[in-house]
């Protein structure tokens, strides 16, 4: 039924169906009987999926990515939709538009999506207002704050701390997003030397957990050198990956995606590379920092194989496209019943397992 519906939405150009599809997410969960209804039928509520990470306690660990929710929006929304929390943003001190149209594009013999969106968001002040206004009770929120495009590099600081201070106290984790390769200059900020003031900066702007998003397009030794940098400011974890600027392996023509022009690819062909990333981090830091994997999650086979590689957290984007509503659901069934099979008796019993002759 929903590939049907996917082949009627991708009839509508990409930045269009996703704010009618947006639209129609946050009125199903705006009101009482809508929240119930989809909560009915996209939850998969089970005590063997919780877990506190970080000291947050989450209903279950797949969460929904950055880059769908930019303004914080839909706050509400996620968890009525079945994800265990969401990342909201990215957002930027100031207000932007982001990188002219078009900028988003399907490959869907890839099930993957190409983005130069650039960090279009309406600014931190105006996501905070939102988040000001979440209902209780909800499922965990965390803010993913980038650069200011205006802003130059050496100052690139002070403009993180901005976001820091306006979202810190209304959000429930921060991840600071070094990785997007749509804005100039800004994947230089992962070199450790450009790196650990900005991270100082929010670190020294708020309470809540403090997380870093690498790319996937990092070398081995600067992957490396990052967990080390975050392990001694004492960062609560790392989010991996980002999208990749690579294009290789694709089963699109290569002129036609070579058309489509720059931008970062999600979707199952990164997923290999992130989950390379995964298992270096862990067997690099172990559980010194909490690891969220993302990065081509499409299956309960893929989402299990993440968790076993290290992985406390996930996060999807892509796989909620063209999985559809039902998507973490399956997720999460998935894995609980892997969990059971497996003699687990809690979630985070299960991370890393893979790195010890249990798996």
């Amino acid at each position: 039924m929903y590939a049907l519906l996917l082949k009627v939405m991708f009839l509508l150009p990409p930045e269009r169906i996703h704010h009618l599809a947006f639209g129609a997410m946050k009125l199903a969960a705006r009101f009482a009987p809508g929240r119930r209804l989809t909560t009915r039928l996209f939850v998969a509520d089970d005590p063997i999926l919780r877990s506190r990470v970080f000291g947050v306690d989450f209903p279950a660990p797949l969460g929904l990515a950055a880059g769908f929710d930019k303004n914080a929006e839909g706050a509400d929304t996620w968890g009525p939709l079945g994800f265990g929390y969401a990342e909201i943003g990215t957002v930027t001190a100031q207000a932007q538009p982001g990188n002219p149209a078009p900028r988003l594009f399907r490959l869907p013999a890839d099930r993957a999506l190409i983005n130069r969106m650039g960090f279009n968001n309406f600014g931190a002040a105006a996501a905070a207002q939102h988040l000001a206004h979440r209902r209780p009770g909800g499922v965990p929120l965390g803010a993913n704050i980038g650069k200011t495009k205006v802003v130059e590099p050496e100052d690139a600081a002070a403009d993180y701390a901005i976001s820091a201070k306006l979202l810190g106290p209304l959000a429930d984790f921060m991840v600071v997003n070094v990785s997007s390769p749509n804005t100039p200059g800004l994947r230089d900020l992962q070199a450790v030397t450009s790196l650990r003031p900005i991270l100082q900066a929010v670190l020294d702007s708020v309470s809540v957990p403090v997380l870093v998003k690498i790319a996937p397009d990092l070398s081995d030794e600067d992957i490396d050198a990052v967990a080390d940098l975050a392990v001694e400011l004492g960062l609560a974890g790392i989010v991996a990956t980002n999208t990749t600027i690579r294009r290789d392996g694709l089963a699109n023509p290569a002129d036609e995606v070579a058309a489509l022009g720059p931008g970062g690819l999600s979707g199952p062909p990164v997923a290999d590379r992130s989950l390379e990333v995964l298992r270096r981090l862990y067997a690099r830091v172990g559980d010194k920092l909490v690891l969220i994997s993302v990065g081509g999650i499409e299956t309960a086979d893929q989402a299990w194989e993440r968790i076993l590689a290290g992985a406390s957290l996930l996060q999807g984007f892509t796989g909620f496209i063209y999985g559809g509503p039902l998507w973490a659901k399956r997720i999460h069934r998935g894995i609980a019943d892997r969990l059971r099979a497996g003699g687990y008796t809690s979630l985070s019993e299960a991370v890393g397992a893979g790195h010890t002759t249990r798996a």
